[in-house]
Protein backbone atom coordinates (compact mmCIF):
# COMPACT_ATOMS: atom_id res chain seq x y z
CA UNK A 1 0.00 0.00 0.00
CA UNK A 2 1.37 3.49 -0.89
CA UNK A 3 1.12 5.57 1.96
CA UNK A 4 2.64 8.58 0.54
CA UNK A 5 1.20 11.96 0.72
CA UNK A 6 0.31 12.98 -2.50
CA UNK A 7 -0.35 17.38 -3.33
CA UNK A 8 -2.11 18.64 -6.11
CA UNK A 9 0.25 21.90 -5.42
CA UNK A 10 -2.53 24.27 -6.02
CA UNK A 11 -1.88 25.75 -2.77
CA UNK A 12 -5.26 24.51 -0.91
CA UNK A 13 -4.61 25.01 2.84
CA UNK A 14 -7.26 22.75 4.21
CA UNK A 15 -5.55 19.75 2.39
CA UNK A 16 -1.82 21.17 3.89
CA UNK A 17 -3.57 21.50 7.49
CA UNK A 18 -5.05 18.36 7.13
CA UNK A 19 -1.80 16.18 6.00
CA UNK A 20 0.29 18.52 8.95
CA UNK A 21 -2.19 17.49 11.37
CA UNK A 22 -1.70 13.86 10.67
CA UNK A 23 1.76 14.09 10.04
CA UNK A 24 1.67 15.15 13.94
CA UNK A 25 -0.17 12.95 15.20
CA UNK A 26 2.95 10.21 13.42
CA UNK A 27 5.36 12.53 15.05
CA UNK A 28 3.74 12.23 18.91
CA UNK A 29 3.70 8.52 18.04
CA UNK A 30 7.04 8.36 17.00
CA UNK A 31 8.14 10.24 19.90
CA UNK A 32 6.73 7.80 22.44
CA UNK A 33 9.45 5.34 21.29
CA UNK A 34 12.31 7.73 21.87
CA UNK A 35 15.00 6.66 23.76
CA UNK A 36 17.39 9.65 24.63
CA UNK A 37 19.96 8.04 26.68
CA UNK A 38 22.83 5.46 25.71
CA UNK A 39 21.25 2.52 24.58
CA UNK A 40 23.98 0.28 22.56
CA UNK A 41 25.87 -2.73 23.05
CA UNK A 42 29.48 -0.95 22.38
CA UNK A 43 32.34 1.25 23.51
CA UNK A 44 32.89 4.61 22.41
CA UNK A 45 36.22 5.51 20.74
CA UNK A 46 39.06 6.08 22.95
CA UNK A 47 38.87 9.88 23.83
CA UNK A 48 41.16 9.28 27.29
CA UNK A 49 38.68 6.83 28.28
CA UNK A 50 40.47 3.74 30.27
CA UNK A 51 41.38 1.47 27.49
CA UNK A 52 40.29 -1.55 29.55
CA UNK A 53 36.79 -0.13 29.22
CA UNK A 54 35.56 -2.99 26.79
CA UNK A 55 37.28 -5.74 28.78
CA UNK A 56 35.49 -4.32 32.20
CA UNK A 57 31.98 -4.33 30.34
CA UNK A 58 32.49 -7.25 28.28
CA UNK A 59 31.49 -4.61 25.03
CA UNK A 60 33.02 -4.52 22.06
CA UNK A 61 34.63 -1.34 20.89
CA UNK A 62 32.73 0.69 18.34
CA UNK A 63 33.45 -0.54 14.28
CA UNK A 64 31.36 1.68 12.18
CA UNK A 65 30.10 4.78 12.25
CA UNK A 66 27.98 5.87 9.14
CA UNK A 67 26.46 9.31 7.89
CA UNK A 68 23.40 10.42 5.42
CA UNK A 69 22.70 12.99 3.54
CA UNK A 70 20.27 14.13 0.91
CA UNK A 71 21.44 16.67 -2.08
CA UNK A 72 18.87 18.68 -4.35
CA UNK A 73 19.07 19.35 -8.02
CA UNK A 74 19.52 23.23 -8.27
CA UNK A 75 17.37 22.84 -11.22
CA UNK A 76 14.49 20.56 -10.48
CA UNK A 77 14.59 20.66 -6.36
CA UNK A 78 11.89 18.20 -6.59
CA UNK A 79 15.18 15.67 -7.65
CA UNK A 80 17.51 14.58 -5.17
CA UNK A 81 20.90 12.48 -4.53
CA UNK A 82 20.76 10.19 -1.00
CA UNK A 83 24.05 9.01 0.36
CA UNK A 84 24.70 6.80 3.53
CA UNK A 85 28.66 6.38 3.89
CA UNK A 86 30.23 4.63 6.56
CA UNK A 87 33.58 4.79 8.13
CA UNK A 88 35.80 2.53 10.16
CA UNK A 89 35.83 3.69 13.42
CA UNK A 90 39.76 3.11 14.35
CA UNK A 91 41.16 5.18 11.10
CA UNK A 92 37.91 7.16 9.81
CA UNK A 93 38.44 5.65 5.72
CA UNK A 94 35.49 5.24 3.88
CA UNK A 95 34.49 1.52 3.85
CA UNK A 96 31.09 1.51 2.33
CA UNK A 97 29.17 4.04 0.48
CA UNK A 98 25.53 4.03 -1.52
CA UNK A 99 23.83 6.12 -3.75
CA UNK A 100 20.47 6.50 -4.47
CA UNK A 101 19.02 9.22 -7.22
CA UNK A 102 15.29 9.90 -6.65
CA UNK A 103 12.57 12.08 -7.40
CA UNK A 104 10.80 13.36 -3.88
CA UNK A 105 6.60 13.21 -3.97
CA UNK A 106 6.37 15.07 -0.46
CA UNK A 107 7.35 19.17 -0.80
CA UNK A 108 9.40 21.01 1.69
CA UNK A 109 6.85 21.63 4.99
CA UNK A 110 9.20 23.34 7.98
CA UNK A 111 8.77 20.51 11.16
CA UNK A 112 8.08 17.94 9.03
CA UNK A 113 11.48 17.62 7.00
CA UNK A 114 11.63 13.88 7.76
CA UNK A 115 8.27 13.33 5.87
CA UNK A 116 9.87 14.13 2.90
CA UNK A 117 14.03 12.72 3.69
CA UNK A 118 13.25 9.99 5.79
CA UNK A 119 11.75 7.38 3.80
CA UNK A 120 14.86 7.91 1.16
CA UNK A 121 17.28 7.59 4.02
CA UNK A 122 15.58 3.95 5.64
CA UNK A 123 15.56 2.72 1.92
CA UNK A 124 19.05 3.63 1.84
CA UNK A 125 20.25 1.50 5.19
CA UNK A 126 17.50 -1.24 4.56
CA UNK A 127 19.66 -1.81 0.80
CA UNK A 128 22.87 -1.87 2.86
CA UNK A 129 21.67 -4.09 5.27
CA UNK A 130 20.36 -6.94 2.85
CA UNK A 131 23.60 -6.22 0.64
CA UNK A 132 26.36 -5.74 2.72
CA UNK A 133 25.05 -6.69 6.09
CA UNK A 134 29.28 -6.37 7.54
CA UNK A 135 29.89 -2.69 6.97
CA UNK A 136 26.30 -1.34 8.95
CA UNK A 137 26.81 1.38 11.00
CA UNK A 138 26.69 0.74 14.41
CA UNK A 139 25.58 5.25 14.76
CA UNK A 140 24.73 6.93 12.75
CA UNK A 141 25.37 11.25 11.75
CA UNK A 142 22.18 13.01 9.93
CA UNK A 143 22.28 16.29 8.80
CA UNK A 144 19.95 17.43 10.09
CA UNK A 145 18.38 18.10 13.85
CA UNK A 146 17.38 15.91 16.46
CA UNK A 147 15.85 16.73 19.34
CA UNK A 148 16.57 20.36 18.65
CA UNK A 149 13.60 20.93 16.49
CA UNK A 150 10.28 22.54 17.24
CA UNK A 151 8.58 19.72 17.92
CA UNK A 152 11.16 18.00 19.80
CA UNK A 153 11.74 15.15 17.26
CA UNK A 154 13.55 15.96 13.70
CA UNK A 155 14.58 14.07 11.05
CA UNK A 156 17.62 12.12 12.98
CA UNK A 157 14.88 11.00 15.36
CA UNK A 158 12.33 10.13 13.42
CA UNK A 159 15.26 8.20 11.05
CA UNK A 160 16.26 6.37 14.41
CA UNK A 161 13.47 5.34 15.59
CA UNK A 162 12.03 4.05 12.44
CA UNK A 163 15.71 2.21 11.60
CA UNK A 164 16.16 1.10 15.87
CA UNK A 165 19.61 2.79 15.62
CA UNK A 166 21.20 5.06 17.53
CA UNK A 167 21.63 8.46 15.28
CA UNK A 168 22.93 12.06 16.30
CA UNK A 169 21.65 15.03 14.75
CA UNK A 170 24.38 17.71 13.35
CA UNK A 171 22.86 20.71 12.24
CA UNK A 172 24.81 23.47 10.21
CA UNK A 173 21.70 26.26 11.53
CA UNK A 174 20.21 26.69 14.54
CA UNK A 175 16.41 26.14 14.65
CA UNK A 176 15.18 28.80 16.64
CA UNK A 177 13.07 27.22 19.54
CA UNK A 178 12.31 27.90 23.25
CA UNK A 179 14.25 31.43 23.28
CA UNK A 180 17.76 30.01 21.49
CA UNK A 181 18.43 33.07 18.92
CA UNK A 182 21.69 32.40 16.45
CA UNK A 183 22.63 35.50 16.53
CA UNK A 184 23.13 35.55 20.50
CA UNK A 185 24.63 32.15 19.92
CA UNK A 186 27.42 33.41 18.13
CA UNK A 187 28.55 36.15 20.04
CA UNK A 188 28.70 34.40 23.24
CA UNK A 189 31.12 31.90 21.22
CA UNK A 190 33.14 35.12 20.10
CA UNK A 191 33.33 36.56 23.55
CA UNK A 192 36.62 37.49 24.88
CA UNK A 193 36.00 35.21 28.11
CA UNK A 194 34.61 32.63 25.70
CA UNK A 195 37.47 32.76 22.74
CA UNK A 196 38.61 29.14 23.50
CA UNK A 197 35.74 27.65 24.34
CA UNK A 198 34.60 24.80 21.96
CA UNK A 199 31.13 24.02 23.42
CA UNK A 200 28.26 25.66 24.44
CA UNK A 201 25.49 24.00 25.91
CA UNK A 202 22.23 25.05 24.01
CA UNK A 203 19.55 25.51 27.48
CA UNK A 204 16.40 27.01 26.55
CA UNK A 205 14.22 29.27 28.65
CA UNK A 206 12.47 26.16 29.90
CA UNK A 207 15.61 25.03 31.18
CA UNK A 208 15.35 21.92 28.87
CA UNK A 209 19.08 21.16 27.45
CA UNK A 210 18.46 21.29 23.19
CA UNK A 211 21.74 20.22 22.08
CA UNK A 212 24.92 21.60 22.06
CA UNK A 213 26.91 24.37 19.36
CA UNK A 214 30.24 23.45 18.78
CA UNK A 215 33.52 24.71 16.86
CA UNK A 216 35.16 21.76 15.63
CA UNK A 217 38.30 23.21 14.66
CA UNK A 218 39.71 26.82 16.41
CA UNK A 219 39.19 29.70 14.52
CA UNK A 220 35.98 29.05 13.23
CA UNK A 221 33.26 31.48 13.33
CA UNK A 222 30.09 29.31 12.33
CA UNK A 223 29.78 26.91 14.84
CA UNK A 224 27.36 22.84 14.04
CA UNK A 225 24.81 22.30 16.30
CA UNK A 226 24.70 18.63 18.06
CA UNK A 227 21.69 16.81 19.26
CA UNK A 228 20.31 13.42 20.40
CA UNK A 229 18.50 11.11 18.04
CA UNK A 230 18.03 7.96 19.32
CA UNK A 231 19.29 5.33 21.91
CA UNK A 232 21.84 8.16 22.35
CA UNK A 233 22.96 10.78 25.36
CA UNK A 234 24.18 13.71 24.79
CA UNK A 235 27.65 13.75 26.21
CA UNK A 236 28.02 10.42 23.76
CA UNK A 237 27.16 12.39 20.83
CA UNK A 238 29.08 15.36 21.52
CA UNK A 239 32.19 12.41 22.06
CA UNK A 240 31.69 10.68 18.75
CA UNK A 241 30.96 13.99 16.95
CA UNK A 242 34.15 15.47 17.94
CA UNK A 243 35.93 11.77 17.45
CA UNK A 244 35.15 12.29 13.83
CA UNK A 245 35.98 15.80 13.35
CA UNK A 246 39.24 17.07 11.69
CA UNK A 247 36.97 20.13 9.47
CA UNK A 248 34.16 22.17 10.65
CA UNK A 249 31.59 18.93 9.25
CA UNK A 250 32.62 15.69 10.78
CA UNK A 251 33.87 12.98 8.62
CA UNK A 252 30.63 10.82 8.10
CA UNK A 253 28.85 13.59 6.59
CA UNK A 254 31.78 15.52 4.93
CA UNK A 255 32.86 12.65 3.09
CA UNK A 256 29.39 13.66 0.73
CA UNK A 257 30.49 17.00 -0.11
CA UNK A 258 34.08 16.02 -0.92
CA UNK A 259 35.23 18.28 -4.05
CA UNK A 260 35.79 15.84 -6.43
CA UNK A 261 32.07 14.42 -5.76
CA UNK A 262 30.75 17.50 -5.96
CA UNK A 263 32.16 18.61 -9.05
CA UNK A 264 30.46 15.67 -10.72
CA UNK A 265 27.01 15.43 -8.87
CA UNK A 266 25.43 17.47 -11.49
CA UNK A 267 26.56 15.26 -14.16
CA UNK A 268 26.23 11.86 -12.33
CA UNK A 269 22.70 12.91 -11.32
CA UNK A 270 22.18 13.62 -15.71
CA UNK A 271 23.36 10.12 -16.34
CA UNK A 272 21.80 8.12 -13.77
CA UNK A 273 18.80 9.43 -14.25
CA UNK A 274 19.32 9.45 -18.42
CA UNK A 275 19.91 5.73 -17.99
CA UNK A 276 17.11 4.79 -15.34
CA UNK A 277 14.74 6.67 -18.23
CA UNK A 278 15.71 4.94 -21.15
CA UNK A 279 16.57 1.68 -19.34
CA UNK A 280 12.42 1.63 -18.74
CA UNK A 281 12.19 1.72 -22.85
CA UNK A 282 14.51 -0.63 -22.91
CA UNK A 283 12.54 -2.98 -20.93
CA UNK A 284 9.27 -2.19 -23.11
CA UNK A 285 11.03 -3.05 -26.46
CA UNK A 286 12.36 -5.45 -25.21
CA UNK A 287 15.78 -4.13 -27.40
CA UNK A 288 18.87 -5.81 -26.12
CA UNK A 289 20.79 -3.35 -28.68
CA UNK A 290 18.82 -0.76 -26.79
CA UNK A 291 20.29 -1.56 -23.44
CA UNK A 292 24.30 -1.68 -25.35
CA UNK A 293 23.57 1.76 -26.92
CA UNK A 294 22.39 3.13 -23.32
CA UNK A 295 25.33 1.87 -21.72
CA UNK A 296 27.96 2.92 -24.41
CA UNK A 297 26.65 6.57 -24.21
CA UNK A 298 26.59 6.81 -20.58
CA UNK A 299 30.68 5.35 -20.61
CA UNK A 300 31.39 7.87 -23.46
CA UNK A 301 29.77 10.91 -21.10
CA UNK A 302 31.79 9.38 -18.04
CA UNK A 303 34.97 9.27 -20.06
CA UNK A 304 34.92 12.95 -21.10
CA UNK A 305 37.05 15.31 -18.71
CA UNK A 306 35.14 17.73 -16.21
CA UNK A 307 36.86 20.67 -14.58
CA UNK A 308 37.69 18.87 -11.28
CA UNK A 309 38.81 15.32 -13.01
CA UNK A 310 37.77 12.82 -15.39
CA UNK A 311 36.01 9.47 -14.89
CA UNK A 312 37.47 5.64 -15.35
CA UNK A 313 35.86 3.18 -15.95
CA UNK A 314 36.54 -1.13 -16.53
CA UNK A 315 34.21 -3.48 -17.02
CA UNK A 316 31.44 -5.46 -14.85
CA UNK A 317 32.41 -5.83 -11.15
CA UNK A 318 30.61 -7.97 -9.06
CA UNK A 319 29.67 -5.11 -5.88
CA UNK A 320 30.65 -1.92 -4.57
CA UNK A 321 33.35 -3.37 -3.04
CA UNK A 322 35.38 -5.13 -6.22
CA UNK A 323 34.46 -1.79 -7.89
CA UNK A 324 36.27 -0.33 -4.55
CA UNK A 325 39.44 -2.12 -4.50
CA UNK A 326 39.87 -1.18 -8.04
CA UNK A 327 39.65 2.33 -8.01
CA UNK A 328 42.21 2.12 -5.31
CA UNK A 329 44.51 0.96 -7.61
CA UNK A 330 43.51 3.45 -10.33
CA UNK A 331 45.42 6.60 -10.95
CA UNK A 332 44.75 9.81 -8.62
CA UNK A 333 42.47 7.70 -6.27
CA UNK A 334 44.44 7.68 -3.11
CA UNK A 335 44.65 11.84 -3.85
CA UNK A 336 40.99 11.88 -3.19
CA UNK A 337 39.52 10.32 -6.00
CA UNK A 338 35.86 8.76 -5.14
CA UNK A 339 34.56 5.43 -6.08
CA UNK A 340 31.17 5.65 -7.98
CA UNK A 341 28.33 3.39 -7.35
CA UNK A 342 28.30 0.39 -10.34
CA UNK A 343 26.36 1.88 -13.65
CA UNK A 344 24.82 -0.99 -15.54
CA UNK A 345 27.37 -3.60 -13.33
CA UNK A 346 30.61 -1.12 -15.33
CA UNK A 347 32.67 0.12 -12.74
CA UNK A 348 33.83 3.69 -12.64
CA UNK A 349 36.05 6.26 -10.12
CA UNK A 350 37.10 9.72 -10.51
CA UNK A 351 40.53 10.46 -10.79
Amino acid sequence: MDNTPRFSGGGDDCELMQQKQEWAKTQDMLKSKLILEDDFGWNLPSMGSNSDQSNANNKGNLKYIGGVDISFSKEDPSTACAALVVLDAGTLEVVHEEFDVVRLQVPYIPGFLAFREAPILLGLLEKMKTNNQHFYPQVLMVDGNGLLHPRGFGLACHLGVLADLPTIGVGKNLHHVDGLNQSELRRQLEAKENCNKELILLNGQSGTTWGAAMRSCPGLSKPIYISVGHRISLDSAIGIVKFCSNYRIPEPIRQHHSNHLASNKSKQKSIQQWVAINSEMAATFSSVMWKILVIAVAIAALLIPSGEGKFVCRGKCEDIRDCDNWCKTAGGYPQGGQCVPPLYQFCCCIE
